[in-house]
């Protein structure tokens, strides 16, 4: 089973209209709140393939309720633990041409009683489970070394490790040694200091991490397509070309599809073609974290 952890989830709502213009009335077209994070969207991509999942984490109010009743529709074991805080509401903003503007809520801070509570309920998640996704941004309250508490907690019980996070959290979760890293460009730019043009400067940085001590490096690159470096080796998939509807999800899909690779111990040419290709069918949906199986097939083929 795998355990997806989501300190710090969502509701995402997206509004829809032509061409978005700041500073001015914009009138959407359309508007919708799903469950999401980036945690919630690794696990409704891991049940399109009927992955077993548990999910732990931070909810609270209305729209906790909403997350924990969708992921329970999808067959989830739900060990989340209850806030007094509201979960927070992010939108997206998606535009007729394609071009998404995402509005982050900072989220809930969470008390040490609350982090006490989870803590219980992630360490017997990790007595059941082969392999923890700790995905997303830590909320208010929670130290930038706490994602690195929780892969000493995971390796400490056998369970292997992927993070996916960015800024503090991710520096300081890196220095805990998790299996596998997923950064996009951007995160593994803050990480180096400075840019990285070159996909020998991104391939550089990554084997900086593998001297920290993680297991292998996974980098998105949107457009450019992904990376993976591991040991002495530096692989390469070049992004499908598609017709773009919403890009929100594409990363988080990529985190799924190394999970089943992982698990399937898959070598790294077949587990970045299948990324590839289920990150570019996401890209053609207007639903986050959601895969139309016929556009990956025929993408995978």
């Amino acid at each position: 089973m795998i355990l997806t952890v989501s300190l710090n989830p969502a509701v995402d709502r997206t509004c829809r209209l032509k061409r978005l213009a700041p500073g001015e009335v914009n009138r959407m077209d359309a508007a919708e709140s799903v469950a999401g994070g980036k945690a919630v969207n690794v696990t409704r991509v891991l049940r399109q393939f009927h992955i077993p999942v548990a999910a732990a984490g931070f909810l609270g109010g209305a729209g906790g309720t909403l997350i924990e009743e969708t992921l329970e529709k999808l067959g989830v074991e739900c060990h989340f633990t209850e806030i007094a805080g509201e979960t927070r509401t992010n939108t997206n903003v998606l535009e007729e041409d394609g071009r998404v503007t995402e509005l982050l809520e900072p989220g809930p801070a969470v008390t040490q009683k609350e982090l006490g509570n989870f803590l219980r309920q992630f360490t017997g998640c990790l007595e059941r489970c082969e392999l923890t996704v700790l995905s997303g941004s830590l909320p208010a309250g929670v130290c930038d070394d706490f994602y690195g508490k929780l892969v000493e907690l995971c390796h400490l019980a056998g369970c292997r490790v992927i993070l996916d996070a960015s800024g503090e959290a991710l520096k300081k979760g890196i220095a805990a040694g998790p299996d596998i890293v997923k950064p996009n460009r951007r995160e593994l730019e803050y990480l180096a200091g400075k840019s990285l043009e070159s996909r020998d400067e991104i391939v550089k940085e990554a084997g900086r991490l593998l001297a920290a001590g993680v297991g292998r490096v996974v980098v998105s690159l949107g457009k450019e397509g992904l990376v993976w470096v591991e040991g002495e080796r530096a692989y390469f998939h070049a992004a499908h070309s598609v017709r773009t509807v919403n890009t929100v999800g594409c990363g988080d899909t990529v985190v799924a599809s190394l999970c089943m690779s992982e698990l399937e111990r898959e070598d790294p040419e077949t587990a970045l073609a299948r990324a590839a290709a289920m990150s570019a069918a996401n890209a053609t949906t207007k639903e986050n974290g959601s895969i139309p199986m016929k556009t990956y097939f025929d993408l995978l083929a």
